[in-house]
């Protein structure tokens, strides 16, 4: 006991979160495969299983079955849980539970919470985390309102409500994850192309979870006074409605009459065309077949998926942050200018060397297991690549390849997927040991880039 002690005690603060979420997907995995789990009431395959586990944590929505014709009512629930753990994370409900407690909540555990909602700072955490809470709950809760206005009709009022539940978590979490399958097996949400209140609040979903804890403080303190927000948040806000606005462009004038061709009526059209953008950019929810694409929008969802979410939100992605320290990295290039600024402050130095790391890092994961599948299942490059930012994205759009993989490709996607949900920057960190302390510097030496 006494050692088993000392390993946690050894922990970083990253390594207790990867740790903690490896432990979750295991159990979970192992809940799966018993054939309590499924509707055949038999065995599911532990890899399988590790997969699903692995993409309802992550938030991916990748799957290897449909998720409401094989897997009975416990392996549902089983994945809806795993899905709200992995979308608030299991540090928040952690601190939230030992806040009830006379135990004080020490540094470390502070430390670990931080690095799990990608706060700027240490202090406040414990009434972060309520607020986290609080907010999760309110607006999952207005969504299962929302969506049960489509759902009960259909499928009457305990199937309805459960199925609005279900579809509120997954949305709000990212995960992709849907029970549509109960209207048509592997349809995800192509059967309820003609709601529009089942498309708006399931964008709207996507959205909330997916701009990031922090935004949501500062829309909550500061109101519409957008001068007031934190320069992370305004960057957030303004880079996500470019997307937005880029993305449903694209698609009226790419797949007007391609893989929109089929809904009918101008409205529908744009509805359709604002959700699959919306999902492409935080989960695999999608209203049309990614398969039927033209490569120009593949190549843009591809690129919007690379991007993801907001730091601190149930969406994954190099971040929304990342890619504007990167732009604005490139524009002060441009100008000569030493610092990087935006708004009237300056970035450091440290945030520009951490969005270039991580950058690089997520294009090489990409490129590398890209590479290895295609060669491995002699796949077509782009939907290897489409399937792989996918992954590691946590998104969960497919065009159809991942029932295709072989088991040892099935398993470097489960990989990419948990790298995707850690995150580069904390992987790399829970990997290397302590900062050197040596403050000597070596000669300098300059070589041509470029």
């Amino acid at each position: 006991m006494t050692k088993i002690l000392n390993f946690f005690k050894s922990l970083s603060f990253t390594q207790t979160l990867i740790f903690g979420y490896s432990m979750l997907i295991l159990v979970s995995a192992f809940l799966l495969m018993l054939p309590i789990s499924s509707r055949a009431s038999a065995f599911t395959p532990l890899n399988d299983c590790v997969f699903t586990t692995t993409s309802a944590l992550s938030g991916t929505g990748l799957t290897l079955y449909d998720t409401y014709t094989h897997w009975s009512l416990f392996g549902q629930l089983v994945i809806l849980i795993v899905i709200q753990v992995g979308g608030i994370g299991f540090m928040s409900m952690a601190i939230f539970a030992l806040s009830f407690t006379s135990k004080k909540i020490g540094l470390k555990q502070r430390a670990t919470m931080r690095e799990s909602v990608s706060a700027l700072k240490g202090t406040g955490i414990v009434k972060m985390t309520r607020f986290i809470l609080k907010g999760t709950i309110i607006v999952e809760l207005a969504g299962t309102g929302l969506l049960s206005v489509f759902f009960i009709p259909k499928c009457g009022i305990l199937r309805g409500v459960y199925f609005a539940l279900f579809h509120s978590i997954s949305a709000f979490c990212t995960a992709g994850i849907d029970l549509m399958g109960y209207f048509e097996p592997n349809s995800s949400l192509m059967t309820a192309t003609s709601s529009c209140i089942f498309n708006l609040t399931i964008m709207v979903l996507l959205t909330i979870g997916g701009i990031g804890y922090l935004t949501w403080d500062d829309v909550v303190e500061n109101k519409w006074h957008f001068k007031k927000y934190r320069l992370q948040s305004k960057l957030v806000i303004i880079i996500s409605v470019l997307f937005y606005i880029i993305g449903v462009l694209e698609m009226v004038l790419v797949e007007w009459n391609g893989a929109l061709g089929h809904v009918d009526g101008t409205a529908n059209k744009l509805l359709i065309s604002s959700l699959f953008v919306t999902s492409g950019r935080s989960a695999g929810f999608t209203p049309i077949d990614v398969s039927t694409l033209k490569p120009a929008t593949v190549l843009m969802i591809i690129f919007f998926m690379f991007i993801g979410g907001a730091p601190g939100s149930t969406a994954c992605g190099i971040k929304v942050t990342t890619f504007a320290v990167m732009i604005l990295t490139i524009s002060s290039v441009f100008k000569k200018k030493k610092s990087i600024e935006c708004f009237g402050r300056r970035i450091d130095d440290a945030t520009v060397r951490n969005a270039s790391c991580v950058t690089t890092m997520y294009i090489l994961v990409v490129t590398i297991t890209a590479i290895l599948i295609s060669a491995i299942d002699d796949m077509e490059i782009t939907p290897v690549v489409f399937e792989i930012v996918s992954a590691i994205s946590s998104i969960g759009l497919s065009t159809g390849i991942t029932t295709q993989l072989s088991d040892f490709s099935c398993a470097l996607i489960t990989i990419v997927m948990f790298f995707g949900r850690i995150g580069g920057l904390s992987f790399i960190v829970s990997l290397s040991g302590t900062q050197s302390g040596s403050k000597s510097s070596l000669p300098e030496e300059k070589i041509m880039v470029g």
